[in-house]
């Protein structure tokens, strides 16, 4: 919990806690004692509250240096995951599938989300297997370094400005194209 506690009511101290439990700024005020009906309300203005910013803010800080896990670590993970090459998981000369021991640590750490292995025989001791392999979703981990690196494409939201009367020109002007009457 941040040094500087005097400023925050006991609730409060305990909304901050809970609140980097899961960033869940609701739940985090209904596990701190407030009304679950008002606890949408009261989770706003506790996060608007500059005191409980603050406490927030400096409580994540001490978190990343206790983890060691900063926002230039979780992009570098990220990168790394989205370069990595699928074909370091097979042996070169035959294709076959590598021991799951004998991966790049990248892919064990979350790459692969799963491997299914099915025998398959006929009762006379020939088989073979099918393995299917579960990967992330590498479209969303560059979505999530494109986020970090402010890549348009991926911005919430974006402002449009128009102008009216440019607009009702324009849409005359198609009607018109398609030979529609406007009025």
């Amino acid at each position: 919990m941040p040094n500087d506690t005097k400023k925050l009511t006991p609730r409060q101290e305990v909304f901050v806690m809970e609140y980097l439990t899961d960033l869940n700024a609701t739940q985090a005020a209904i596990r701190a004692g407030y009304s679950p009906k008002y606890a949408g309300t009261n989770a706003d203005k506790l996060r608007k509250n500059t005191n409980v910013a603050a406490a927030i803010a400096e409580a994540k800080a001490e978190r990343s240096i206790r983890t060691q896990i900063t926002a230039d670590w979780l992009l570098q993970h990220l990168a790394d995951q989205v370069v990595a090459d699928l074909a370091d998981i097979y042996h070169a000369d035959t294709g076959t599938l590598k021991p799951i021991h004998e991966w790049p640590l990248i892919w064990r750490q979350g790459l692969v989300l799963g491997v299914d292995v099915q025998r398959i025989g006929n009762g006379d001791g020939a088989f073979g297997e099918v393995i299917k392999i579960r990967l992330a979703d590498r479209t969303r981990l560059q979505e999530l370094v494109g986020r970090h690196v402010d890549v348009e494409a991926w911005k919430d939201n974006h402002k449009v400005e128009v102008v009216e009367s440019d607009l009702v020109e324009k849409l005359n002007a198609a009607l018109k194209r398609a030979g529609v009457k406007s009025g």
